[in-house]
């Protein structure tokens, strides 16, 4: 029995081939966009992993610290601290911003850490070079994603922080190299006003008649002394104790200190639902755009090729072939081209678009599976313009011309 895709690939292999690897890259396309989707989710996951927190204490009526603005107090842990379930809670604060060394500068999330040992909540969990931070201003621990190394200098607003160690996989939701800073030295990073932003402030309170009233001595020093300092932390990270509840102990916070509690699900719910949301659509209609590419250049293509084999169809249906076997010819025809064009494509995202895409692409080997039986039912599916050619042809065309 004569088979079409075996005719090709014999007599017309170059054509067939590099047919396939055009497809096949299209199809790494594809799939490097589900592994986009599917490294967006992991990113979320490991900023709440490399947390270490079970809760998330953040300023009423807020989605932070992550999703949302967010500032409350930074003794509110200490009242937190001793409530009842409560093993281990930090203060952190989290501004994505560009941070600077020399003439280069990195988007990155610089998180402010409190003080204590490595391992507590906020802290990065391991480190491949150098050591934590030990000083209370001034050091910083970069994940390798920035290209830093250590002993860099880096700028942060208007001071220098000297890296001192490197860490692996610690990003933000959106992708970006966490930046770790003592929690002072953040604090300053994002809620303290430059020098000239004071200055004006105390011109205006100093200008303003409510302050100049002899009633209220003191005020105006107070309102001007409360604009260089700063007393506010994005969010508190609650470890809850062996064998208490963690919803429990996340409404004994809420009624009691009047915040918003998060607890690891309802966070995680945070990161994907709604951050990651309007992503995942468009991932999805890319992903719906390719298919529709996919099958239409294939049942092109495999159209083309049935055309070509007109006199051999004839020959087939002369015989007393009949329109079944014809039919499968053709859709076998369509498959093996599919075939090659998926292994093309898992080659192409896994050694070339994962590893220099400026996202993290993840690759589970379920997409995999699950795009090559799309990519058979596609080819499938788009063969069937051909066998319908195939299926007209007059076996008298056999003999004649």
């Amino acid at each position: 029995m004569i088979s079409l895709a075996g005719r090709d690939i014999m007599h017309d292999w170059g054509k067939f081939v590099f047919t396939g690897v055009g497809l096949g890259l299209l199809i790494g396309v594809t799939l490097s966009m589900a592994g986009i989707y599917r490294g967006m989710v992991d990113d979320g996951k490991a900023l709440l992993d490399n947390s270490r927190a079970d809760l998330w204490v953040v300023q009423q009526g807020t989605l932070g610290p992550y999703a949302e603005s967010s500032s409350i107090y930074d003794d509110v842990w200490r009242g937190i601290r001793v409530m009842p379930g409560v093993a281990q809670t930090a203060n952190v604060t989290y501004l994505t911003m560009q941070v600077h060394q020399g003439e280069r500068d990195v988007r990155s999330m610089v998180t402010g850490v409190t003080a204590g040992d490595p391992g507590s909540s906020g802290w990065p969990p391991y480190l491949v070079a150098g050591r934590q931070i030990t000083r209370g201003h001034y050091e910083a621990v970069v994940d390798i994603a920035t290209g830093f190394k250590l002993g860099d200098r880096l700028k942060i607003r208007r001071n220098h922080y000297t890296v001192v160690g490197l860490t692996r996989r610690m990003v933000s939701s959106g992708g970006d190299p966490i930046v770790f800073i003592p929690l002072k030295d953040a604090q300053e990073v994002q809620f303290l006003k430059d020098n000239d932003a004071i200055l004006q402030q105390r011109r205006r309170t100093a200008a303003n008649p409510a302050f100049n009233r002899p009633q209220v001595p003191g005020l105006l020093e107070d309102v001007i002394s409360s604009q260089s300092t700063n007393t506010y932390v994005n969010a508190v990270l609650v470890q809850v104790a062996a064998g208490y509840d963690t919803e429990e102990v996340a409404q004994s916070i809420r009624r009691w200190k009047r915040l918003t509690v998060y607890t690891r699900s309802q966070m995680e719910d945070i990161l994907i639902g709604k951050l990651i949301a309007t992503s995942a659509r468009q991932i999805a209609m890319f992903l719906v755009i390719l298919s529709i590419v996919s099958a239409a250049i294939v049942a092109f293509i495999i159209y083309t090729m049935t055309l070509g084999k007109i006199r051999e169809i004839a020959v087939l249906k002369l015989i007393g072939t009949r329109n079944r076997t014809i039919a499968a010819l053709i859709m076998q025809q369509s498959i093996a081209l599919g075939v090659i064009g998926f292994v093309v494509g898992k080659i192409t995202a896994t050694l070339l678009m994962a590893p220099i895409f400026p996202k993290y692409v993840l690759l589970e080997p379920v997409d995999s599976a699950i795009g090559f039986v799309a990519v058979v039912v596609i080819c499938i599916l788009a063969s069937i313009i051909a066998i319908r050619a195939a299926l007209k042809v007059d076996p008298a065309e056999a003999i004649g011309g």
